[in-house]
């Protein structure tokens, strides 16, 4: 089998949190390959991490990557504040024989540093278009996690543990290794809570990711972290307001700054994303569907809803209301042009992290997650066969077989966008549903 084969075979997708398919990645041939080790969710550590735990895997299958799509260089993108992790890098990198290759681009710690488009930015000079991905200007994107999986699924092992860090006002911040499938609420009590009837749970990173509506799911490849607040902390509150509280309060309260439009990484970069105009056109019922169109270019970081508005109110919320209502109706947003120049205020406007962590409230809980050895040994794993951008895997098992761990238990189907799912612990299938496959440990 060639790397893509492997790495299709090995259920691969990207770990950063977004799920797409990395065999999908790999068949486009591209000028650049790009490692996107940027981190830029506050309290997230996971990355960060793995390269300097595992520096000569992370380089090893980004450049295996890199070669198969045919890449003249290969970017690492990391912060250049974790000197310790750039060092390691760039001293493995050269006693690999692959400098020629392989380099290392410092980035400035601001947000959103990881949103991809920004990335491409930061460490080519190329702006990908508008509704457009990295390839259209030669590039192909892989997370720091998603790389070290490509070099394991070359040595023919399947994705079946995560990486995960837990965060947030709790007596015991980590990030553990844990099976894919295991219990959430048991990856919360490594934390040191064990009664979560006052705390709530953001999956994901602080900025982007949403309140758990409950603790009773289960570790996907997808998962980056989870963050644990008071129910009472002001991010909690601000992430909990229904949608009829969103559009109340921006109606009342908006006075067209627009503070959300200046300060959008999309914008800045020379995008026609422009928030206020969709506050504007949630507010006053504005039925120009032309208009409202650019709601489409939101990448949902969040920075217009948590800093940019002094006001407190939702712009992120109006770019969702018309990007939901738009694709109801099966309405596009289409470029009217096709390259773009970043604005000349950007270099003014890049929010530094430590700023976003101090409006957020969350200095206090800004501190080392290091990587801890834990034995998780779950009795019952659930495998989503969803975990993924695309259709549902297919089970290829019955209920009563014993399978072994990294054993295919579901496959794409044929011709769809999706990916393979393995079991990640040794056991029997006792269930089988349309949305998960059960594996009970023996």
């Amino acid at each position: 089998m060639n790397l893509l084969d492997m790495v299709r075979e090995a259920g691969i997708v990207g770990a950063g949190g977004a799920g797409f398919p990395t065999h999908v990645k790999l068949i486009s041939k591209a000028e650049y390959i790009l490692l996107n080790g940027a981190e830029c969710e506050p309290l997230l550590r996971v990355d960060q991490q793995l390269m300097e735990l595992f520096p000569d895997e992370i380089i090893k299958g980004f450049e295996a990557a890199g070669k198969f799509v045919g890449a003249n260089k290969a970017l690492i993108g990391i912060k250049g504040k974790h000197k310790k992790v750039v060092s390691i890098l760039r001293d493995r990198i050269k006693a690999l024989g692959l400098e020629d290759f392989v380099k290392v681009r410092e980035l400035p710690d601001v947000y959103p540093a990881g949103d991809e488009q920004v990335l491409v930015y930061e460490l080519t000079g190329r702006v990908v278009p508008e509704t457009g991905i990295p390839i259209q200007v030669g590039c192909v994107v892989l997370n720091s996690e998603t790389a070290l999986n490509i070099y394991y699924a070359s040595i023919n092992k399947s994705v079946t543990q995560k990486y995960i860090t837990i965060a947030g006002d709790i007596p015991k911040r980590l990030t553990v290794k844990v099976p894919v499938g295991t219990p959430i609420i048991d990856v919360l009590r490594l934390s040191g809570i064990e009664n979560f009837d006052n705390y709530a749970v953001i999956d994901g990173g602080p900025m982007m990711g949403p309140i758990m509506s409950n603790l009773d799911g289960y570790v996907t490849k997808k998962n980056k972290g989870f963050i644990i607040l008071k129910k009472d902390h002001h991010l909690v509150k601000k992430k909990s307001v229904t949608s009829e509280q969103a559009r109340r309060v921006n109606k009342s309260s908006c006075e067209q700054c627009r503070m959300c439009t200046d300060m959008c990484p999309r914008y800045l970069l020379g995008h026609e994303m422009q928030p206020h105009k969709m506050m504007n056109a949630l507010n006053y019922s504005l039925d120009d569907v032309e208009a409202q169109k650019i709601a489409q270019l939101c990448c949902q970081c969040n920075l217009c809803e948590l800093f940019s508005c002094q006001a407190n109110l939702h712009p992120k919320f109006a770019n969702m209301y018309f990007k939901d209502k738009l694709a109801e109706q099966n309405i596009r947003y289409k470029p009217k042009k096709s390259e773009f120049k970043v604005r000349k205020s950007r270099e003014y406007r890049l929010l530094l992290t430590k700023h976003l962590i101090a409006r957020l409230g969350l200095y206090n809980f800004d501190k080392p997650a290091p990587m801890t050895e834990v034995e998780m040994k779950p009795e019952l794993v659930y495998i989503s066969t969803t975990q993924h951008v695309g259709v549902p895997a297919i089970p290829i098992v019955s209920i009563g077989d014993h399978v072994e761990i990294g054993q295919q238990i579901g496959k794409i189907p044929e011709g769809s966008l999706g990916a393979n799912i393995h079991t990640s612990i040794s056991g029997n299938i006792v269930q089988i549903e349309k949305d998960f496959i059960v594996i009970r440990r023996g």
